[in-house]
Parts: structure tokens; C-alpha cells; sequence
């Protein structure tokens, strides 16, 4: 047990009596691992999926190759060794608590994450996705990574702990993955749409693709063989069984590796919540219920040493990445293979810095309590002077861009000022507290306690307010009964607190200022938060794709336009041919066109022409074109729902490791080293939220990101240079033009291009970047919205398109374009 846990507990049991810790210091740990050979395993792992990466990435093994090594990996030399360690299995030595345990925490988090998808996700992909997610968070890479993991930290004192690996991973692929597979499985059938002759296939579909599982078959002939041949392989077949079974381990991770290759890059913004949500219940949730169970269902040790070494063996099993067979399955049913890939590849690399860390706290003999609190408030000061300095810019921008008087933006600015007290609070506390004042102490308390909670609070309400705006859009949000929310229950919390709570004498730590009565108040906000929060982004979601079907069934893309921008219909004109400009103006003063490169002009002189090269004769008589003016109110009244949406989910995931960790302190007798992790890691999230609100918010686009960038660039180039045509382009671009200009640009300017007006008199045909997005996917020039701004960005770089003001590269939004002549 550490040091500051140690104290923790005995405050509890005895407030305002000074901890006894002499026992820590006298009685030093005995590990139940050794770290020695972690870090060579790690490396060793991780330096061959590296390598693997490396010979993927550089083409030295092709992707045809690749499914190749992973044919042989998942249908030889799993199997094979799968069927060694079957046959020489000693079921006497197994702690079968522990195996029900673990199997009991995956059927929680495969339940829990399957029932929220089929709450969250839109109707079209409900059941694939609650499938494949289900099997993600709870299908661990045991064999390739945690295997030599758990034989690196347990061999040489529980080796008996190496058996469980073999003996969890079939029972959870066969009880588990078929329910995941019956979902895709109904899936398919739902799209095909013949529901009364395919009934039946269902059951038989998801039976075949069990019993095709080379592990499962391989598992339950490996324990036939257990049984029958009296736990022994025979000599004639023993030494092809191992040279099948030691080929796995290189191999297997070899092609991880490979497997990584141009994953991340293929993620879009709409999978990133999606991906969080994943990590956290993989890496987050898996461990802590893994853990809670052996210590709930492990009654039958008489060991305390050895209950409390399966306990912390049943968290490091938990954090095990996800293994690389259900990016396969991602495949097999053509369904979220961005996601289960990206997530497999981040899962990997995180899942490393977790597991060295809880090791090492486990097997250190030694822990100064005094030292580790001293180590906690330093972390938690350091970070909070930093959280300072960026929520000073983040609000300093947010009144700036003017954003403030909005919403939901007035109710961010709230949980800015929380954020910005609280770390101004940690602040003080880390002088106040070395003081003997107690006046000073508790008003130091209040301050932080009531700005900390207030934090908490205030990401459910910012989620509550998003579906109130987006449920019911003619109804204003009262924001004097969010400011109460906000500010007035955290304050209600610390009176109450303050009133009947009883301070404990000795403690530098914040958070157990007031004993066991401030964890659970804690406890109790956190807990408010989260259910408010998590049920509010439920509501979003469910909204959003409700919202996204009555589009796609009652409205054109053209109604589209004009409902989302009832205020620019006086922009519009009809459009005429393009080869029919009956003289009228359609050039921009505010903007005038600069030329193509003469080598893609070549390519388009016998082309008709879409847009006039002589000068406007009515000239703008604004000073500022009306579409830059548009440009700039769409701006101003953007909401920003995703970034408002990631951060209340992002802060979602921080309010669970803190309720985890009150939890912990309040279930457990002797919470153990592990807590210690998660109470860093808790020091770190409430603190440092400055430093998120500060990645999403602080940088702003249109007031800092663009002005720099054209800053910059008129300080390297000159504007002599700028205004230059370009001459000298890459040879992608130059490709990428003359293919638009020869054979796309009529036919794209027939279909999106409209004229609007520019001036009082003058107008330019012009069109938005996500219409340009869109129909480049439509016509089969990219494959997705990834390549489509990709392709629209050469186009940009080519001289081909430019934007209306000139102030914008191109990208999927409503900022209006026009092509060049």
C-alpha cells in the first residue's frame, strides 16, 4: 500500500489524528513481479512491430504479401500453439474466481458498449456498429502483445499466471464474438431487405463463422486432446507442433505492424468521438471493472498477497490493446473499418506507457508517504500555472472573435472562468496550506472546491444547452437557470460541505481536505455531471441522425441551400449557360482573378470559356464584397458544435477517471499502488483542462491561424512574388489541373456554380467548397471527403479555383469559391 493512500485511510477511520506511516517505511513491499525484463519485452514488441511498419510503410512488403503473413500467423501458428498450450494445460493449478472474474468484467463492457451504440448510432449501421465495437473493446491482442508482456513480469514468481492467457481469450471468442457477429449478421440481413426468406440463415451464418475461427476450433481440439492423450504431445508430432507454435510471436507482431500502415490517416471528424469512446472503454473501463471483480468474486484466497497480486495482474490484462483479427472482421462485414483500425494502431501505442507505469508502482519495495504527496501537489501547481497561462488566451480570443454574447458560447466562457479559478485556487493553495492559517486555508478551500465542482458541472449543462438549441431551434435557453446550475449547486456543495464536514489536520491534499464527507460529495457531482452529460450527448446524437434522415428524404440539395442561408437568397441569381453571358458582369472588383499557369491554360484554349476575362464595367460600389461579408457573419454566428461537442466528451472521460478514483478510495479497505496512477492522472485532468480548452478554442481560425499564415507568407515571398503566376508546379498538381480544366470544368461548373452578388451591381459565379466536395465524390474523383479536399486543394494550388477574398485555402465549408480563367 503507498504512502499517501496509507494516510488517506487512516484519516478516515481516525479524522484529525496524524497518520501512522511507520509501517510503509519499516515494512517494505514484497513484489509479486519483477520489472527487469518489462522493458526489454517492450522493446522487444514494440521493436518489431516497428519493423513491420517500416517494411509496410517503404513498400518492401506489399499489402497482398502482408495478407499473406496474415493468413499463416491466424491460421497456422496461432492455432498450433494454441493447441500446445491446451494439450500441456494443468487445470489443477487454475484460480477459477479469477477466470469467472475476468470473464464477467468482458461480458460488462461488451454489453455496456453494445447498448450504447444501439442508443447513439443512426438507424442504417445500429447493429454492425454495436457489434464490432462490442468485439473492439473487448477482443485483446493476448497472444502476440500480452503474452510476452505478462511472461516478462511474471515468470520467475507466479508462473502460473501465464496459463490464464491461454484460457480467457478462447472463452470470451466464443461466448462474445458470436453475439458481435449475430449483430452484423442482422445487419446485412436489414439492408438486404428480405426479411422472411432469410430469417432462419441468421442463426447458421453466425454459427458457420464461429466454428471457421481457427481459434476456437483449435481450443476445443486442443482440450479433446488434453484429456485423451493424458497432458502429453507426442514425440512424432512434438517438434512440428513447436515449430508452428514459435513462429508466432515474431510473426504475428511483424504484421501488427504492417497492419498499421495508413490507418490514421484515413480517420475523419466524425470518427474521432467515436474513437474516444472506444479508447476510454478499452483502456479506461476494461482494467478498473477487471480489477473491481477480482477483488468482488475472489473470496476463496486465503492469501492476501496473492489476491492482491491476481487483483493487479487483472488490471494489466485489462489495458491489453486490441487485437489485430477485428480490423478482419471490419472487413469481412465492410463496416467501421476506419475506426476499428485507427483504434487498434492507438490502443497499441498507448497501452505500452500504462502498462511500464502501473508495473513499476507495483514493484517498487519502497514509498516515502511524504514524498508522494509532496510529488502530487508539485505536479498538481506546476500544471495549473501552465492551464493559466492558456486560459488567458483561450478567453482573451473568445471576446475577441466576438463569440461571447452567443450561445452556447456564453455558457464555454463560464467553464472558462471555472477552469481559470480553479488553477489560480491550486495556485494559492500551494502557498497557503505550508501556512498555520486557517482563515486563509478555508477561504482558499472554498474558492478551489466551488470553482473545481463547477468545472464538473458545467459539461453536462454546455451538452444540455446543445440539444436544447438543436431539439427545439425557436426556443431560447434560459441562461439565468444554467448560471445557477453552474455556479450555484457547486457553491450549495462546498456550504454544505463546510458546514458539517470536519477538516483534518496533517493533509496537504486538496481533494481530502474534509475527509471521507468531501469524497463523497465529490462522488456526488461527478456522478450528476456524468449522467447529465452523458445523456444530453445521447440526445445529440439521436437528434442529429434524426435530423439528417428528414434531409435526405424531404429536401434537395438546392432546398439545402436555401434553408440553411435564408438570409443570402437576395445572392442568388439564376444560373444561365456558360457559354451564354449576355453581357453581364460576373467579375469581382473586391477580389480581381488572377491568371492560370500558361501550361494548364494550354490545355483548355479550345474549352468554352466559363467566366469572363475583360473588366466589370459597374464597378463594387461597397467597400467590402458581400460574400466576404456573408463569409464573415457565418463566422461569427458559427456555434461550433463538434469542437463544443468534443470537449464536453473529452471532459466526460476526466469526470469518469475521478469518479473511478473516489470510488476506489470509498470501496477499497487498501486501495494499493495502482491508485496512485489514477491519482496523478486525476491531479493532471482536473488542473490541466485549461490546456484543452485552449487546443480547441484557443486558436481561433479566422482571428489568428489565417492572418498569421498570410502574415507569414508575405514575409517570406513578398507581395510581388504573391501576385506572380505560378510556374513551376509540381508535377501532381500540374496533372491534377489539366485533367479538371479539359475534361471536369464545364460539366462542374454547369452543376454547382450559381451567380451571386458581389456589389450593388457586379456579380461573379461563384460556389461553396462543401458543394465542390461533394460533387467531386458524386462524380467519382475521390473516394472520400479526405480526397475530395485534397483534390480541391491542387486545384487551388494549380491556379484552377481561388477563393472569393483570396483569404481562404480550400477546404469542406460554406466559403464560396470561383474558378479562374
Amino acid at each position: 500500500m503507498t504512502g499517501e493512500t496509507g494516510q488517506r485511510i487512516n484519516m478516515m477511520e481516525a479524522p484529525g489524528r496524524a497518520a501512522n506511516l511507520s509501517y510503509v517505511e519499516d515494512s517494505p513491499v514484497s513484489p509479486s513481479m519483477s520489472i527487469d525484463k518489462l522493458f526489454p519485452a517492450l522493446l522487444e514488441c514494440f521493436g518489431i512491430i516497428l519493423c513491420g511498419y517500416i517494411a509496410g510503410r517503404a513498400n518492401i512488403i506489399t499489402s497482398t504479401q502482408a495478407k499473406g503473413l496474415g493468413n499463416f500467423v491466424s491460421k497456422f501458428a496461432l492455432p498450433a500453439l494454441l493447441f500446445k498450450n491446451m494439450v500441456l494445460l494443468d487445470f489443477g493449478n487454475v484460480i477459477w474466481p479469477f477466470l469467472w472474474s475476468i470473464l464477467v468484467a468482458k461480458v460488462s463492457v461488451f454489453f455496456i458498449v453494445c447498448v450504447l451504440t444501439l442508443i447513439v448510432a443512426s438507424p442504417e449501421s445500429r447493429y454492425s456498429k454495436a457489434g464490432l465495437y462490442s468485439i473492439f473493446a473487448t477482443q485483446s491482442n493476448d497472444f502476440a502483445l500480452g503474452y510476452p508482456i505478462v511472461m516478462a513480469l511474471y515468470q520467475s514468481t507466479y508462473p502460473e499466471y501465464l496459463q490464464y492467457i491461454y484460457l480467457v481469450a478462447p472463452v470470451s471468442l466464443m461466448l462474445l464474438n458470436p453475439i458481435g457477429f449475430a449483430l452484423c449478421e442482422i445487419q446485412k440481413w436489414k439492408n438486404q431487405g428480405d426479411n422472411q426468406q432469410r430469417k432462419l440463415l441468421v442463426v447458421g451464418l453466425v454459427v458457420l463463422q464461429v466454428l471457421k475461427n481457427p481459434i476456437v476450433f483449435m481450443v476445443v481440439i486442443g482440450i479433446i486432446a488434453h484429456f485423451v492423450l493424458h497432458q502429453t504431445i507426442p514425440p512424432f508430432m512434438a517438434e512440428f507442433v513447436d515449430g508452428l507454435a514459435n513462429s508466432f510471436g515474431g510473426a504475428a507482431l511483424f504484421y501488427l505492424g504492417l497492419s498499421m500502415v495508413g490507418q490514421l490517416g484515413k480517420l475523419t471528424r466524425s470518427s474521432v468521438v467515436t474513437l474516444i469512446l472506444l479508447i476510454t472503454a478499452k483502456l479506461l473501463l476494461m482494467p478498473l471493472i477487471c480489477k473491481e471483480m477480482v477483488d468482488v468474486l475472489d473470496n476463496s484466497n486465503t492469501s492476501t498477497l496473492n489476491h492482491s497480486s491476481l487483483s493487479n495482474y487483472a488490471f494489466l490484462y485489462g489495458v491489453f490493446p486490441t487485437a489485430p483479427s477485428v480490423a478482419i472482421y471490419a472487413v469481412y462485414y465492410n463496416a467501421e473499418l476506419e475506426v476499428v483500425t485507427a483504434g487498434m494502431v492507438i490502443s497499441t501505442f498507448l497501452s505500452a506507457p500504462i502498462m511500464y507505469v502501473s508495473a513499476w508502482l507495483l514493484t517498487m519495495r519502497w514509498m516515502d508517504p511524504q514524498l508522494l504527496m509532496n510529488s502530487l501537489q508539485n505536479v498538481s501547481f506546476n500544471i495549473s500555472i501552465v492551464s493559466l497561462v492558456a486560459l488567458v488566451w483561450t478567453i482573451t480570443v473568445m471576446f475577441l472573435s466576438k463569440k461571447f454574447k452567443r450561445l452556447p458560447h456564453v455558457f464555454t466562457i463560464n467553464l472558462f472562468l471555472a477552469q481559470f479559478l480553479t488553477c489560480f485556487g491550486m495556485i494559492l493553495w500551494n502557498f497557503v496550506v505550508k501556512d498555520d492559517n486557517f482563515v486563509g486555508q478555508v477561504l482558499t478551500f472554498t474558492l478551489l472546491c466551488t470553482s473545481l465542482y463547477s468545472t464538473y458541472v458545467w459539461p453536462g449543462l454546455i451538452a444540455l444547452s446543445l440539444v436544447l438549441m438543436k431539439r427545439f431551434e425557436d426556443v431560447k435557453v434560459s441562461r439565468g437557470i444554467f448560471f445557477i446550475a453552474g455556479w450555484g449547486v457547486p457553491a450549495l456543495v462546498t456550504a454544505l460541505l463546510l458546514i458539517s464536514g470536519e477538516r483534518l489536520s496533517g493533509t496537504i491534499d486538496s481533494a481530502f481536505f474534509y475527509g471521507k464527507e468531501q469524497i463523497i460529495c465529490t462522488t456526488v457531482v461527478i456522478a450528476f455531471s456524468i449522467l447529465l452529460g452523458g445523456s444530453s450527448l445521447i440526445c445529440l446524437s439521436r437528434v442529429s441522425w434524426a435530423h439528417n434522415d428528414q434531409i435526405q428524404e424531404g429536401n434537395s440539395t438546392e432546398n439545402l441551400v436555401s434553408e440553411e442561408e435564408p438570409e443570402n437568397q437576395s445572392l442568388f441569381e439564376p444560373i444561365t449557360p456558360s457559354g451564354d453571358l449576355n453581357g453581364e458582369c460576373l467579375t469581382c472588383d473586391f477580389a480581381p482573378p488572377q491568371p492560370m499557369p500558361d501550361m494548364i491554360i494550354s490545355t483548355n484554349m479550345n474549352n468554352t470559356p466559363t467566366t469572363l476575362t475583360g473588366q466589370c464595367e459597374s464597378r463594387c460600389e461597397s467597400a467590402d464584397c458581400l460574400l466576404v461579408e456573408v463569409e464573415e457573419r457565418q463566422q461569427v454566428e458559427d456555434i461550433q458544435v463538434a469542437r463544443h461537442v468534443l470537449l464536453c466528451l473529452l471532459l466526460t472521460v476526466s469526470l469518469l477517471a475521478n469518479l473511478s478514483s473516489c470510488l476506489w478510495l470509498l470501496l477499497n479497505p487498501v486501495p494499493g499502488r495502482l491508485y496512485l496512477e489514477l491519482l496523478f492522472f486525476c491531479a493532471v485532468a482536473n488542473y490541466g483542462q485549461g490546456l484543452l480548452s485552449f487546443a480547441l478554442f484557443g486558436m481561433d481560425k479566422h482571428l489568428i491561424i489565417l492572418p498569421f499564415k498570410k502574415r507569414l507568407h508575405s514575409l517570406f515571398y513578398g507581395k510581388k512574388q504573391e501576385e506572380q503566376p505560378q510556374t513551376n508546379l509540381p508535377e501532381e498538381i500540374r496533372m491534377t489541373c489539366t485533367q479538371f480544366t479539359k475534361y471536369h470544368k464545364d460539366q462542374c461548373f454547369h452543376d454547382i456554380v450559381k451567380k451571386r452578388r458581389c456589389g450593388k451591381k457586379t456579380m461573379v459565379d461563384s460556389f461553396l467548397g462543401c458543394e465542390l466536395v461533394e460533387w467531386l465524390q458524386q462524380v467519382g474523383l475521390a473516394q472520400d471527403l479526405g480526397e475530395a479536399v485534397h483534390y480541391g486543394t491542387r486545384l487551388q494550388q494549380g491556379g484552377v479555383l481561388q477563393h472569393i477574398g483570396q483569404e481562404h485555402d480550400f477546404q469542406d465549408g460554406r466559403h464560396f469559391y470561383r474558378f479562374m480563367t
